[in-house]
């Protein structure tokens, strides 16, 4: 059940772990087909994960299959499913987006890039992970978004698929970067919305981010 889904899942735990985006077992990654998701286990070393580790859940949260129990935060995937239709999740303690989570209320966009993930991201208020409370907060935060910092815990980003959502992932990580090396030197500088419109503009008559072919 879900073969490929699974292999993807262990993948990315993988790869984002060797990032040191995910450490242990703090973090979780699924990717949806249909009414069913394929998810990280609890108690799971990430960077060892393996396909048969994978859990697979429906989007009734009914386990499915795997011999291990979905991760404590299922239902917070299980939301952004059900509320923004994503087709992955992931959900990292990185080291920067969690340390912003505890002195910001709000990631400003400070390099167009930003505007990948939605435009400036929402810091949602701290609760006590795998609850029902921490599952709203962070659903509300990621309105209109593709990702959300979680106070005091870790970051949330989402995508069309696993591919899409690991990479929101690290470029929400670098932007948090950014940010803090910034703030080091003194008060960053964010894009106003027309600087914002601008860059869209700019992105759609270049067809930026895709291979283009070279006049002769």
């Amino acid at each position: 059940m879900l073969a490929r889904e699974r292999e993807r899942v262990a993948a990315a735990a993988v790869r984002l772990a060797r990032e040191r985006l995910v450490i242990g077992t703090a973090g979780n990654i699924s990717e949806r087909s249909g009414d069913l998701v394929a998810i990280t286990p609890t108690g799971a070393n990430l960077e060892h994960l393996t396909p048969d580790q994978v859990t697979v859940v429906g989007i009734d949260g009914q386990h499915r299959a795997g011999e291990l129990a979905a991760t404590s935060e299922v239902e917070l995937h299980l939301g952004v499913y059900r509320r923004y239709d994503a087709g992955a999740v992931v959900h990292t303690h990185s080291p920067m987006a969690t340390a912003l989570s505890c002195v910001i209320d709000e990631l400003p966009v400070i390099h167009y890039q930003m505007l990948l993930l939605g435009g400036a991201i929402r810091v949602a208020p701290y609760a006590t992970f795998g609850s029902p409370e921490l599952a709203e907060v962070t659903l509300d935060a990621m309105q209109d978004r593709l990702a959300a910092l979680m106070s005091n815990h870790g970051a949330i980003v989402c995508g069309p698929d696993l591919d899409v959502a690991v990479d929101n992932g690290v470029l929400l990580e670098w932007a948090c970067t950014v940010y803090w090396r910034a703030a080091a030197l003194g008060t960053p500088r964010a894009l106003d919305k027309r600087e914002q419109q601008q860059v869209v503009t700019a992105a759609i008559a270049r067809n930026y981010g895709a291979p283009t072919q070279a006049e002769a």
